[in-house]
């Protein structure tokens, strides 16, 4: 299979790496972003003025598939006000602050929930449902916000994700493409998904209990990067009674508790869940804010709705542009700059992993590195399922050549895809973690970096053994 690359994918893998160079640097990317789809767009259409325009398109088209997940963390971060302000929260999390008592046990135990929940309703409703009552309970104890987005998010978006092993919607896609039982990707990707799943959380959890005891990440409750007192109000007194605290404390989880019944029952899934999530959010925020603020609630519900989403856009405001731009490499190039591929591309992304595939020489180590390189590369795209097919195809073509290893590449091209692109790297895939915890997308995708590069590695050292 031979792809002719044009001069679109030069640009756009030469604007890749440097991307990657300026988030190494700490720099912004925003301007190098935007620059790059002009130049991808003029190079396409030849024309400025509508590469001007893809600009903005681009930009439109990022908002859009960003829009569901910005609207869930606003509405979450609106209810999350007015709980930390009438002190319900601090009832709410009692419990756990009898659980929860060092910062170890609030990385593995936020880290476990999560994954168990993400298993049964995928990691957006998950981190909405754990964040607002978990996260000032890590603090208190001494875990950073960066820890405890570290934690959501390796547990939930990369091991519970990238295994998918009870809605089963990543594998029937890797299984479909690679014309493979559903059954037997599941099964190769157990030991591949316990390896990335270990490596990756104890390298993590070492390199921030590193940085703790040297001082480059704060202990203390409310300090960390992103993340001041100002976002934790003290508890205004007198807005609501010791009885009301406790019934409203009971009340929310059992209404969320509902939610996840009727996820099962109902069989609600990705964007069906978290918009259930969201409508509760929404109900909880008004009844407190009505019977806390009485007859100043009406107001007070638009102000915390409007504190909510300032905070939301204010987070993603950084994100839209280089969503924008790697949204190029898929899908979204077609409806941001017209029908200007080249003829047979499948989209830049994936016509760039169909050619690292084509150029190496095959054997089951060879093999076991060029799926990972595959899954990574079209897992830059942000959704970390839009690559996977192809991940199963180019396995299927391999485990020809090779004579065994089908399921297993697979697998090992459907967990670097979502590793990578499902939300523990590509910045605004982790966007939910990052704005529960408050704390910056870039900065949690940098620290990400070391324990899923060596968690990849190790992992594709042992697919060739498994070959």
């Amino acid at each position: 299979m031979v792809v002719d690359f044009s001069a679109l994918h030069w640009i756009y893998l030469s604007f890749i790496f440097l991307i990657i160079a300026f988030m190494v640097m700490k720099r912004d990317t925003t301007l190098v972003c935007i620059l790059g789809i002009f130049l991808i767009a003029l190079t396409a259409t030849e024309s400025i003025t509508m590469s001007i325009s893809s600009i903005f398109s681009s930009f439109i088209y990022a908002i859009n598939e960003l829009l569901s997940t910005i609207l869930v963390i606003s509405i979450i971060v609106a209810m999350s006000r007015i709980l930390t302000k009438t002190g319900i929260n601090d009832v709410m999390i009692s419990p756990f602050s009898k659980l929860i008592r060092t910062p170890t046990l609030a990385y593995w135990t936020i880290g476990i929930l999560m994954m168990i929940i993400s298993w049964f309703f995928w990691p957006s409703p998950a981190v909405a449902l754990m964040g607002a009552v978990l996260l000032p309970v890590a603090l208190r104890v001494g875990l950073p916000a960066l820890g405890v987005a570290v934690a959501m998010n390796l547990f939930g978006h990369g091991i519970a994700l990238s295994g998918d092993f009870i809605i089963q919607a990543a594998p029937k896609l890797t299984a479909d493409a690679a014309g493979l039982p559903v059954s037997d990707v599941i099964q190769a990707s157990i030991p591949l998904v316990i390896v990335m799943g270990a490596v990756t959380t104890v390298t993590a959890f070492y390199l921030l209990m590193r940085d703790m005891k040297l001082g480059k990440l704060s202990v203390h409750p409310g300090s960390t990067a992103g993340n001041t007192s100002s976002e934790f109000p003290e508890p205004q007194p007198n807005l609501l009674t010791k009885n009301q605290k406790k019934f409203f404390a009971l009340l929310i989880p059992t209404l969320f508790l509902i939610d996840v019944v009727l996820m099962f029952t109902q069989n609600l899934q990705g964007g069906d869940a978290t918009a259930l999530i969201g409508g509760t959010s929404i109900f909880i925020l008004i009844i407190i804010t009505l019977v806390s603020h009485k007859h100043k609630g009406l107001e007070k519900t638009t102000s915390y709705l409007i504190e909510g989403f300032q905070f939301g856009f204010k987070v993603f405001g950084p994100v839209i542009p280089i969503a924008a731009f790697f949204y190029l490499g898929d899908a979204g190039f077609t409806t941001m700059i017209g029908d200007y591929l080249p003829n047979a591309s499948q989209g830049i992304v994936n016509d760039l992993g169909i050619g690292l595939a084509a150029i190496v020489p095959l054997s089951k180590e060879v093999g076991a590195i060029t799926l990972t390189a595959v899954g990574a590369i079209t897992g830059l795209d942000g959704s970390g399922f839009s690559g996977i097919s192809l991940a199963g195809s180019i396995a299927k073509l391999f485990a020809t050549a090779i004579g065994s290893g089908a399921a297993t590449l697979t697998a090992l091209g459907q967990i670097a895809g979502i590793w990578v692109g499902g939300g523990t790297l590509v910045p605004w895939a982790l966007i939910p973690a990052a704005a529960i915890c408050n704390v910056d997308a870039f900065e949690l995708a940098r620290r990400n970096v070391i324990p899923v590069v060596v968690g990849l590695t190790v992992t594709t050292i042992v697919a060739m053994f498994l070959i």
